[in-house]
């Protein structure tokens, strides 16, 4: 050990931990199965650019190591979990700068641990607006977010992270630094390295910087809350909503549970006495937002909206989002342990799968909290769990088993923003075709054939 640990401080001249206690909180994500013993990485780093990043790859591709990349660590589904004991993991804390914001083309470079929170309400204060929106992004980090194709609330109308990455500078497996595309707006020279990228979860390199695309920041935004009186009720009107050709910034779903949990514990006058709420944003000009807002208020009265409660001002506003927000970290505080599942379906199904994961819970006595993006048919059931418990874990096992089948069966699909990591890579084969699963194997082989990098995960 002592030996290796000089030869890896020849090459690399940054902060290197290698005691088994300081070790140990590097071996998970946010992910809260335990599926085994804990295994602990043999180093962590801490790079400071891309060249200390390329010079640590050639040390692991030339001496067999696994390197698994790693930032805020909000992983859910185990993606920064670490599988072998032969595992170095890049910690990206000290590449977190904004390195430009180009007013003219309306782009951005960025390192990986740039905070997205930050980063938005950085470019907002020039004028400019970033969509993306994870739920955590005050913590979440853009080379995270990159790597699992993050979402967010506003995915309906503006996208998730693939829309906006424009190019990627990358270490390969072999500690060569290239870019996947150039930076403009528009580029069909050759493959789409740069989408290949994206969602890729570490696999297949290192993100060492990312050139984002901008858009002038909307004018205004109002934001509601419509409460009814049956998730049906809720998720008819989301397709009405789509079907009369308005396009809200943010189109959630939140049913009871949630709105009873987030209310119990962080109090902000949400109305519990309802079955599901649509927290619904509509942002543009001041004109279009007006005239969409009553154009909303008509189809909402049609569907049988019990009532709709708008806020007045930007205090109001934030209030309302921070329950949103909030809604995880209450349902935390039912049980010891909360996982939150991320599914997605046909925008016509969404009823029928929260209906029938409340029936898969109730038979198991399962607690659980639903919440959603109702506009791009991306569920988030939050379960309350005591993992401790044998019997509720079993149970939960078997319920988790039951969801991902039952949402590939409405023909929905794994994950649409948290990723497949190792807790969910036994679905693929349901979820992909036996073809496309090859050649997503067959790419993997190519771009990383020694598995240098987050080895033991999706494949």
């Amino acid at each position: 050990m002592p030996n290796v640990i000089n030869e890896l401080k020849k090459v690399f001249k940054g902060d290197v931990i290698t005691e088994r206690e300081a070790l140990y909180p590097y071996a998970f994500d946010s992910s809260p199965i335990d599926d085994g013993e804990v295994v602990l990485p043999e180093f962590v780093v801490f790079p400071r650019d891309e060249k200390e990043v390329s010079e640590v790859v050639k040390f692991a591709n030339a001496r067999g190591y696994t390197i698994i990349a790693r930032g805020a660590a909000t992983c859910h589904s185990g993606g920064c979990k670490v599988r072998s004991a032969n595992t170095i993991i890049m910690h990206f804390s000290r590449m977190d700068k904004i390195l430009e914001i180009d007013t003219v083309n309306m782009t951005a470079r960025v390192q990986p641990n740039v905070v997205l929170g930050d980063f938005q309400r950085e470019v907002e204060k020039i004028g400019l607006f970033f969509p993306p929106d994870p739920s955590n992004l005050v913590v979440s980090t853009i080379g995270g977010a990159i790597a699992l194709s993050s979402g967010g609330p506003r995915t309906f109308k503006y996208g998730t992270m693939k829309d906006y990455v424009i190019n990627l500078r990358v270490v390969d497996a072999t500690g060569e630094i290239f870019e996947t595309s150039a930076n403009v707006a528009k580029n069909v020279t050759g493959y789409d390295l740069t989408r290949l990228f994206i969602g890729s979860e570490g696999e297949l390199g290192l993100i060492v910087e990312a050139t984002l695309k901008l858009i002038p920041k909307p004018e205004c935004a109002l934001l509601s809350l419509c409460y009814f009186d049956s998730v049906l009720a809720a998720g008819e009107a989301v397709n009405k909503i789509i079907g009369a050709s308005i396009t809200p910034s943010v189109l959630d779903l939140l049913d009871k549970n949630t709105l009873t949990t987030i209310e119990k514990f962080n109090p902000c006058g949400l109305l519990v006495d309802y079955a599901a709420a649509l927290l619904i944003e509509i942002d543009g000009n001041h004109a279009s937002v007006e005239y969409e807002q009553e154009k909303l208020a008509q189809i909402l009265r049609k569907c049988g909206t019990k009532e709709i409660a708008s806020a007045k001002n930007q205090a109001e506003c934030e209030k309302i989002w921070k329950a949103r927000r909030s809604a995880f970290g209450s349902v935390a505080k039912l049980k010891p342990n909360v996982v939150t599942e991320d599914i997605v379906v046909p925008l016509s199904k969404i009823p029928d799968l929260i209906r029938s994961v409340e029936e898969l819970c109730a038979q198991y006595s399962i607690t659980v909290c639903i919440m959603g993006h109702a506009g791009d048919g991306n569920i988030h059931p939050n379960f309350a769990l005591d993992l401790d418990n044998e019997v509720e874990a079993k149970n939960f096992m078997l319920v988790k088993d039951k969801l991902f089948k039952l949402a590939i069966s409405l023909g929905g699909t794994l994950s649409g923003e948290h990723g497949i990591g190792c807790e969910k890579r036994k679905y693929l084969d349901l979820a992909l075709g036996k073809q496309a699963l090859a050649y997503m194997k067959k790419i993997k082989q190519l771009f990383d054939p020694k598995g240098v990098f987050n080895s033991g995960k999706m494949f």
